[in-house]
C-alpha cells in the first residue's frame, strides 16, 4: 500500500499542522479516506496512491501557512482540502456541495458540516447535534433561503423555545416579534448574513418568513415550507412530537441542538434526545451528530469547549465509586471498542 511521511519540526508546528487533540488530522483523514498516524513529529499517511499525495499536499500547505505565521482553524483546513481536491480533479472534488446566494457561496468547511449539508438536502427530517459554533443553525437557514428563492417552498418558519438559559428576562415590552426577538437572535443573526435588511423586512411581512415560539405551533399544519426549530434540546417530549406532526406536504423540518447545554429542569428528558433515540432509524429521517472537530468559530471557540469537556470529563472520573476491595474491575465486554467516539 502506498505511503508517505512528513516531518514537522518542533512542537509549535506539529501542534499547529495536527491541530489540538488532533482534529485537523481527523479532518483530513475523513476527507481523503486514508489511514493517518502521526508519531514523534512524523506524519505517516498510507492509502490509494493518489490519496495519499493529496495528503502530503495538504500537509504541506499547513506547514506552510504556519511558517507564514498565520493560525490554522478547521476553516483553513477545509479550504485546503477543497483546493488540492479541486486542482487534481480528485476523488471527492465532483462531490463538492455548495449554496448560491446572491454573491455569497456557502459551503461545507469540516467533513461533518458536508454530511450535514448532504442530510439537509436529502432528507426530510433532519436532527443535527453539535457542539455551539459549527454551524448547525447557519447551514439550515441557507438551504431554506435557497430553497425560498427557487421557488421551491413557499415559506420558511423559524421556531425556538421560550426557555431562557440561567436567566430570567422577566417581562418583555412590545408584541409578540418583540418578546420573542431575543430567543430568535440566532435565527435571524443567519438571516442577515445571507439577505439585507430591507428584503427580510419585505418577506416578514408578506408572511415569506415567520417567526414563532414553539409554544404557537400547536394544531398547524405546515405545507410547502422549512421548519427550523433551534435549540432543539430545551423542548419537552411532549413540545417535540406536537412539533414534528406539524409537517404537511411538500415541508422539511431541522431540528438542530446541543445535548450537553439543557436548560430544562433536572427531571425533565430534552425532546431532542428522546428524538434522535426514538426516530433515528425510520427512513426519510437523517441525524447528523457534529463534534469539536467541525467548529468553524473563532479558533478560541474551540479551545473553550475543549477547555469545558476535560474539566466535566474530569469531574465524571472522580464521581465514579471505586471498586470494593477484592472486586476485579471487569473492562469492557468480550467485542466491546473500549474507545469512546464523539
Amino acid at each position: 500500500m502506498p505511503e508517505v511521511t512528513i516531518t514537522l519540526e518542533g512542537h509549535a508546528e506539529e501542534l499547529a499542522v495536527l491541530g489540538s487533540r488532533d482534529q485537523h488530522l481527523r479532518q483530513i483523514r475523513d476527507a481523503l479516506g486514508v489511514k493517518v498516524l502521526a508519531r514523534h513529529g512524523e506524519v505517516r499517511v498510507e492509502g490509494e496512491g493518489a490519496r495519499v499525495e493529496q495528503a502530503r499536499r495538504i500537509f504541506e500547505g499547513l506547514r506552510k501557512l504556519h511558517r507564514s505565521h498565520r493560525s490554522i482553524g478547521s476553516s483553513e483546513v477545509a479550504d485546503i482540502i477543497e483546493k488540492t481536491l479541486r486542482e487534481e480533479g480528485g476523488a471527492g472534488a465532483s462531490e463538492a456541495i455548495e449554496i448560491r446566494e446572491g454573491n455569497r457561496v456557502v459551503r461545507p468547511r469540516s467533513a461533518g458540516q458536508a454530511r450535514y449539508l448532504k442530510a439537509l438536502l436529502q432528507n426530510e427530517l433532519v436532527f443535527c447535534v453539535g457542539p455551539a459554533g459549527t454551524g448547525k443553525t447557519y447551514l439550515a437557514v441557507a438551504i431554506a433561503v435557497t430553497g425560498l428563492r427557487k421557488g421551491q417552498i413557499k415559506k420558511i418558519v423559524l421556531v425556538r423555545p421560550a426557555v431562557e438559559a440561567g436567566e430570567h428576562l422577566g417581562f418583555l415590552p412590545g408584541d409578540l416579534e418583540a418578546k420573542i426577538n431575543p430567543y430568535l437572535r440566532p435565527l435571524l443573526d443567519a438571516l442577515h448574513d445571507l439577505m439585507d435588511y430591507d428584503q427580510i423586512r419585505r418577506y416578514m411581512d408578506n408572511d415569506l418568513i415567520e417567526i414563532a415560539p414553539l409554544a404557537y405551533m400547536r394544531g398547524r399544519t405546515l405545507n410547502d415550507a422549512v421548519i427550523i426549530l433551534d435549540e432543539g434540546q430545551n423542548a419537552t417530549v411532549p413540545q417535540m412530537k406536537m412539533f414534528l406532526t406539524r409537517m404537511g406536504q411538500n415541508a422539511r423540518i431541522v431540528v438542530t441542538g446541543d445535548i450537553t447545554q439543557v436548560d430544562l429542569p433536572p427531571a425533565t428528558r430534552s425532546g431532542l434526545a428522546d428524538a434522535v433515540e426514538r426516530l433515528g432509524r425510520i427512513e426519510g429521517v437523517a441525524t447528523v451528530m457534529l463534534d469539536r472537530s467541525d467548529i468553524v468559530r473563532h479558533p478560541l471557540v474551540q479551545a473553550i469547549v475543549n477547555a469545558y469537556e476535560e474539566e466535566e470529563s474530569g469531574r465524571d472520573r472522580e464521581s465514579k465509586p471505586e471498586p470494593s476491595a477484592g472486586v476485579v474491575d471487569p473492562g469492557p465486554a468480550v467485542g466491546a471498542d473500549p474507545t469512546v467516539s464523539e
